[in-house]
């Protein structure tokens, strides 16, 4: 045999080797990194039971993404079924099956701002990279809403990843929201609600997981392979918000899952983003519009 042909069999199969290898390892460190603890220091909140309080724990609910993955009952639901990938937001309501039946406050906070089960241990799909600046009064809200549907029979949480996914989590190439959220910050001030850049800012909290934390958009971590990349919504090349010269012009989209041209949106979360008030929505248009290039 030629020996060209005999070094290029070897060095390819010192290539599948290394492949095999890394693939390995990947897996293996998924299942650490999936049962590693996260020390997080939190304090309870009050859960008010007023009928202003439940109706503003209620919009967000609606609004923030919440029904998107536990369903409108809140008995959980399947958010993403692709081939090779199937993810299902647990029960949590006080029904059959519930994730949180044990939950104190505490244990609703942890979850919620930092992305971690009382236990410790990551909550992997839960975005809360999402939710880590709500108000006290908003969590506390979310959660005293959350606590007063009605009991649902349901399950726990669906996770089948492809074996890419997985490596890649075991790589750190992808993160859960435990590790990309800044645990030691204090909770947010009061936010006033009103068309201002501060809370179009509160709002657009709920923008991060898909959208990055400089929201410069790009491939969604985690999600199928057929979702394309998040958009820019920053100035800059390709940002999106050049195409919305107005809030209304937004909110037409947030409630057809339509640009202005009649195209269809591939990904977003509309099921939330067409619950959004208009004061929400001109905020949220108000800020993205005064973010400064980078």
């Amino acid at each position: 045999m030629n020996r060209w042909i005999r070094r290029g069999l070897a060095a390819l199969a010192a290539l599948l080797l290394l492949a095999t290898g890394v693939v390995l390892a990947g897996w293996l460190l998924a299942e650490q990194r999936a049962e590693r603890r996260v020390t997080v220091g939190v304090a309870p909140i009050v859960l008010p039971d007023d009928g202003a309080a439940l109706e503003r724990g209620g919009y967000l609910y609606r609004s923030r993404g919440c029904a998107d993955c536990h369903g409108a009952s809140g008995a959980g639901k399947v958010f993403v079924d692709a081939p090779g990938i199937r993810l299902a937001g647990p029960n949590i309501s006080r029904g059959r099956g519930s994730a949180v039946t044990a939950y104190r406050s505490e244990d609703w906070v942890r979850a919620v701002r930092h992305g971690v089960k009382p236990d410790g241990r990551p909550l992997r799909v839960m975005p809360s990279e999402d939710y880590n600046r709500l108000t006290d009064a908003d969590l506390g809200a979310l959660v005293a809403y959350v606590r007063s549907l009605p009991p649902a029979p349901g399950g726990g949480a669906v996770l089948q990843l492809p074996t890419v996914a997985r490596v890649m989590y075991g790589l750190r190439l992808i993160d859960d929201a435990a590790a990309k959220i800044d645990h030691r910050l204090p909770p947010q001030p009061p936010v006033a609600e009103g068309v201002t850049v501060d809370h179009g800012r509160y709002v657009a909290q709920m923008c991060l997981g898909c959208h990055g934390p400089r929201l410069e958009g790009g491939r969604i971590a985690g999600g199928p392979p057929d979702w394309p990349p998040a958009s820019r919504l920053v100035p800059g090349a390709g940002n999106v918000m050049d195409r919305y010269a107005d809030a209304g012009s937004l909110q037409q989209m947030f409630k057809s899952g339509r640009r202005a041209d009649g195209s269809k949106v591939a990904v977003m979360p509309f099921e939330a983003l067409s619950q959004l008030s208009d004061t929400d929505t001109r905020a949220l248009h108000l800020y993205l519009k005064s973010l400064p290039a980078h």
